[in-house]
């Protein structure tokens, strides 16, 4: 498997366009590029997705396990004949003192070798003590190239050269100068969703990007640094998943997919296929009929950012309030949650949502609830699993900048939060029916199987093998 990781000695320091440019410039020259993003991430890998023609699969230490993630890298590797890792956060950066789930982490358990992107805006003779402590920092870590970014000119790069050549000896396979081109609109979450972008739009950034990349990155290079990568030992590879049982009826679930809910994983809506889902995806600002379903889901996403469209949709909005009162298994993530309440208030404005959800959603300057999350399933979910009867723990992670405001007393909840915030700082999933709505965003991984629950849970309401919710109590 020739395979890449790029990083970063720490954060924003432009790795993320440089493997958008990376991935859509090697799959020009006829590779077949098979991005991955590290840790939990929606948006980077919608654009790493865009441009390298594949679906970007994320790998989270933090979420599974070696063996697991070992399987899935060789599993999403099939039919690739490159494979490009993008760290997040800084090379040794990690949540506990040893960095067990740190990106340096995640390239040895790969056997990956280690292209270090340096932001050298500043730098010149320091460039070199900065390289030497990344190589002798761990050993296990090779470092076989860097990439220099934000450079200030000829001389700047030309400098820079020398002193790496001198001191450190590792190869060069790039000088990126600084350019406005190379930029992706941000907010706080990080850049804007390539879903929220006019496809046409999007692609062609991604285009001039890679035309950008490649005239400063030594491409011929940089494949001869992934070509010799070492063989992986080998790992039992299966789809992660079992097939759907023999005679199963098909379940059509409704996906919101549309410039304001964006946010799925690949490998959870592949979860969702395999165990027997077929999915319907709908526009909630511009369809004004749900499709026919069976279920629901609607994922995270910016729905402030496009509260006012949504809100004009009254009839899909009326729909879905009479659909999820009667009994329509729902289960909705952060911004669905957001979209499911009475109304999202932001910057002076208010615009009214669905309603279904009795409360109303408030919008901060500073995230409310951000990084990882540890669950217990209080047993309330329609399609709790069996950890909601043992001590077992659901980690997920969540990135909001809302809070819900007005929730009733009475309401009941899916989980209890005993690390990060959630609806309430204790609670999470507010259970109304066969609706979960939560600020959690779950990961199918071996774990917490919740797209096979969810699924299963649907197909039951769907032949009647189980009372539908009629009302919500």
């Amino acid at each position: 498997m020739n395979r890449l990781f790029v990083s970063a000695a720490h954060k924003s320091s432009g790795k993320t366009t440089l493997c958008i440019g990376l991935c859509a410039a090697l799959r020009e020259r006829g590779e077949a590029v098979q991005p991955f993003k590290k840790g939990p991430d929606y948006i980077d890998p919608l654009w790493l997705g865009l441009a390298a023609g594949r679906p970007c699969y994320n790998l989270d230490a933090y979420l599974s396990g070696e063996e697991e993630l070992r399987a899935e890298f060789a599993r999403r590797m099939a039919g690739a004949s490159l494979g490009i890792v993008e760290g997040n956060k800084g090379l040794y950066d990690g949540l506990d003192l040893e960095g067990s789930n740190s990106n340096a982490a995640l390239a040895v358990l790969l056997r990956t070798p280690v292209v270090l992107v340096l932001d050298a805006r500043g730098m010149t003779r320091g460039i070199a003590p900065l390289i030497l402590g990344y190589q002798a920092f761990d050993k296990n870590v090779q470092i076989a190239g860097i990439i220099l970014n934000q450079l200030g000119g000829s001389r700047h790069e030309a400098k820079l050269r020398a002193v790496i050549k001198h001191y450190t000896g590792v190869p060069v396979l790039g000088a990126v100068q600084h350019d406005e081109h190379l930029t992706i609109v941000e907010r706080q979450q990080g850049l804007v969703p390539s879903n929220e972008a006019d496809a046409a739009a999007a692609t062609g950034r991604v285009r001039e990007i890679a035309r950008r990349i490649a005239s400063q990155v030594d491409l011929d290079a940089l494949l001869a640094v992934a070509r010799g990568a070492g063989h992986l030992p080998p790992v039992a590879v299966s789809d992660g998943n079992p097939r759907i049982k023999p005679g199963a009826r098909v379940v059509r679930i409704g996906v919101a997919r549309d410039a304001a809910f964006g946010f799925y994983y690949p490998g959870d809506l592949e979860a969702l296929r395999q165990a027997g889902a077929e999915l319907v995806a709908f526009d909630a600002m511009h369809d004004r009929r749900l499709p026919l379903i069976d279920g629901l889901f609607i994922g995270g996403g910016f729905p402030e950012m496009h509260m006012e469209a949504l809100s004009s949709n009254v009839e899909l909005r009326a729909e879905l309030r009479s659909a999820i009162e009667a009994g329509l298994p729902t289960y909705a993530e952060c911004g669905g949650l957001m979209y499911l309440a009475r109304g999202i208030e932001w910057n002076g404005r208010r615009a009214e949502m669905v309603g279904v959800v009795p409360a109303d959603i408030a919008m901060h300057s500073r995230p409310v609830g951000r990084g990882y999350v540890h669950l217990r399933e209080t047993g309330a979910s329609p399609w709790a699993g069996p950890s909601s009867s043992s001590a077992t723990q659901i980690r997920a992670h969540e990135f909001h900048y809302s809070s819900v405001e007005n929730l009733p007393a009475d309401v009941k909840f899916a989980y209890e939060v005993e690390r990060g915030h959630g609806v309430d700082g204790r609670h999470d999933g507010i259970v109304r029916g066969n609706l979960v709505a939560s600020y959690s965003h779950l990961r199918d991984v071996e774990g917490n199987r919740w797209a096979r629950r969810f699924v299963e849970f649907v197909r039951r309401c769907r032949t009647g093998a189980l009372r539908v919710a009629s009302g919500l109590s």
